[in-house]
């Protein structure tokens, strides 16, 4: 399946409608047998749908609280008369947009309107007419699909094909997924599992029963990569509130930053509420009121009871359950009621996750801080070198970097990736809004053609980074140098330190008698000889890379897994006493360096120095400068005999 670039933004403090999603209709010209929304295409409720001034009045109102991409979807949207209209309004008016549709009423001048730059979800249920047909129970809509999907391709509108796993289709499962690759590059799975009817019809619930998938079978088929990535940032599932607040709504509402309008000019915070009681008419109010003063007032209203927390409110599985209380009152008319079907799949999916969890991540902690490593390939304990063993941990700290592998490049084909900043083979790296993309390329042939074999995406702090790498085969090979499987890490390592006052020296360093102490020199300054010398004597922290960390109560140096010529290193750290600068010599001598501008100078010259921005250099300097001046700086000079250990031991610090 193709990835994408990109992260999830925490929700800000202030409340702001980020995100609209808009049900043009919910009539279709298909009759799915799994479909929980349909009306008829012909149903009498069209006269009821809110019309093309009311959309745009809707529109412009959640633009100037913030709204700034939307989703259009149904039904299906191109049933409206006014489709085009509307599509052309909304997406001229947002910076992005998705919409989903079944491809059957895609026209040419439709094609055209729809390569504006969004996503475009097209559903496919069968690999040939004869699922296809069956499932939609409209005769010719395969073929019909077929010909929307073609005038997007000629018009060159990308689209992303979602296909609907269900028992009449799962046997062309695999089909399913070819025939969606050879019509886009980009697919992936539209539902976990099937909702129940909005209108709680039992002759058409029964229907839908029929065609969910044994829940083994559905989390297979839609199991991501990274099983626990959302649930690490939140207890319970996505709609779930905390352990002890029946509050039913209250955590759903208070993390949301989007909303949801019904056909009939309807608003709520989730798409699948049907409850009158749970909606606001916008076309009487305005999209502030409702936003603002409606929605916020929904948190304490609904409220779990005993039967809450009886089953779902306490359940041991919760944290692996897709449950919410929309599910509940769809399958049993009660919003605190469980959902059998979930409760099936929370079991299967925690024994998931468990291995997942044993299989596919490793804990490193560096500098008092935690790096998560997670990836779609297992590890083993020969996936990283040796030298990272004495920095592994059972799991996470207080301050975690968390990586993520995978084995597919992304699509970069006229994707946007921002400003271009550095550009020297085999990197090229690009900013845009708050996220640093880079590209590691080789070149070949008499033009020098460049080839991309990886992009890594970091967040501005890198602090979180998705690697995506051409194929597995090295990773699975093992022995890797590097946690972040590019060059080295102190590509992300040296610009996330200076985010929390911290920085990668060239240096080795040295714990003696609980003193931390650190010797800079590039390479063959005499780093590694000088712990030779103390190794005895003193715990090697690392022979050629230290990292130094202010902490509230002052600096200290922690210990690396970049060595040199000595392969010892450790995890510890030890508050920072003396920094030598080294001097080969005929004779040894330990000389306190009182200017301290050479000394500034001196650090600076031995900083890892990733990408360069003004910000960085900015935050370097003003570190470097307050390391001079409150910890004791001596010049060093010393020969082959190793007598320097009993000067450097002479000093009371």
């Amino acid at each position: 399946m193709s990835k994408y670039i990109g992260y999830k933004k925490k929700s800000p403090s202030i409340r702001i409608p980020i995100e609209g999603t808009i049900d043009l209709t919910y009539r279709c010209n298909n009759n799915c047998r799994h479909c929980w929304s349909r009306i008829p295409a012909e149903s009498k409720r069209k006269e009821k749908e809110i019309n093309f001034t009311g959309i745009k009045k809707i529109v412009d109102e959640a633009r100037s609280l913030g709204c700034r991409k939307w989703t259009i979807s149904g039904g299906e949207p191109m049933l409206r008369e006014d489709f085009e209209g509307i599509f052309e309004y909304i997406t001229r008016n947002t910076a992005s947009y998705s919409i989903n549709t079944n491809g059957t009423l895609i026209t040419r001048r439709i094609a055209e309107l729809m390569r504006r730059k969004g996503n475009k979800w097209v559903a496919l249920y069968g690999a040939d007419a004869g699922v296809h047909d069956f499932i939609t129970r409209n005769p010719g809509s395969f073929e019909a699909m077929m010909e929307g999907v073609a005038r997007l391709k000629e018009a060159g509108a990308g689209f992303i094909v979602q296909i609907i796993p269900m028992q009449a289709n799962i046997d062309q499962y695999q089909k399913m997924v070819d025939l969606a690759l050879s019509l886009s590059p980009f697919w992936r799975v539209g539902a976990a599992w099937l909702y129940l009817s909005s209108s709680r019809n039992q002759v058409k619930n029964a229907e839908i029963k029929a065609q969910r998938l044994d829940p083994k079978l559905a989390l297979k088929i839609d199991a991501s990569p990274f099983p626990c990535e959302i649930e690490d940032s939140q207890e319970g599932g996505p709609g779930q509130s905390p352990r002890g607040d029946d509050r039913l709504f209250a955590a759903c509402i208070s993390k949301r930053q989007d909303f949801h309008i019904d056909p009939y000019g309807s608003m709520s915070f989730c798409g699948m509420i049907v409850d009158p009681a749970l909606r606001y008419d916008v076309r009487r109010g305005s999209v502030k009121e409702g936003w603002e003063t409606f929605i916020p007032s929904l948190a304490d209203k609904m409220r779990g009871g005993e039967e809450y927390r009886k089953n779902c409110g306490t359940c041991d599985y919760r944290d692996s359950c897709g449950w919410c209380p929309v599910y509940g009152y769809l399958e049993q008319g009660r919003y605190s009621a469980k959902v059998p079907y979930l409760c099936w799949m929370a079991k299967e999916n925690q024994k998931i996750k468990e291995q997942w969890l044993k299989d596919h991540r490793r804990y490193y902690q560096i500098a008092g801080m935690t790096i998560q490593v997670e990836s779609e390939i297992p590890m083993t304990d020969k996936t990283f070198q040796s030298r990272f063993k004495p920095f592994k941990v059972d799991g996470p700290g207080d301050d975690v970097i968390r990586i993520s592998h995978s084995f597919s490049l992304p699509d970069l084909k006229n994707r946007d990736l921002g400003e271009e900043v550095y550009r020297k083979i085999p990197w090229i790296i690009y900013r845009k809004g708050r996220s640093w993309i880079y590209l590691s390329v080789s070149t070949h042939g008499k033009e020098e053609k460049e080839s991309v074999n990886q992009v890594a995406v970091f967040n501005e702090t890198h602090t979180r980074a998705r690697i995506f790498t051409d194929g597995g085969a090295i990773f699975r090979k093992g022995n890797l140098n590097s946690l972040i499987f590019l060059s080295t890490d102190q590509i992300f390592l040296a610009r996330m330190l200076a985010h929390i006052q911290g920085c990668i020296l060239h240096a080795s360093g040295v714990v003696l008698d609980e003193n931390g102490l650190l010797f800079l020199g590039h390479s063959e300054a005499g780093k590694s000889t000088v712990v030779k010398f103390l190794k005895d004597q003193a715990e090697i922290l690392c022979d050629d890379r230290m990292i130094i960390r202010r902490w509230p109560e002052g600096f200290r140096i922690h210990g690396t897994w970049s060595h040199g010529e000595v392969p010892l290193v450790s995890a510890n750290s030890a508050p920072l006493k003396g920094i030598f600068f080294l001097n080969k010599a005929k004779e040894n001598r330990i000389t306190v360096l009182e200017d301290r501008k050479e000394a500034f100078k001196k650090v600076l010259s031995c900083l890892i120095r990733p990408l360069k921005t003004g910000e960085w250099w900015e935050k370097m300097l003003e570190f470097s400068d307050e390391l001079v001046n409150k910890i004791p700086c001596y010049t060093l000079n010393f020969d082959k005999s190793g007598k320097i250990v009993e000067l450097i031991k002479k000093i009371e610090f």
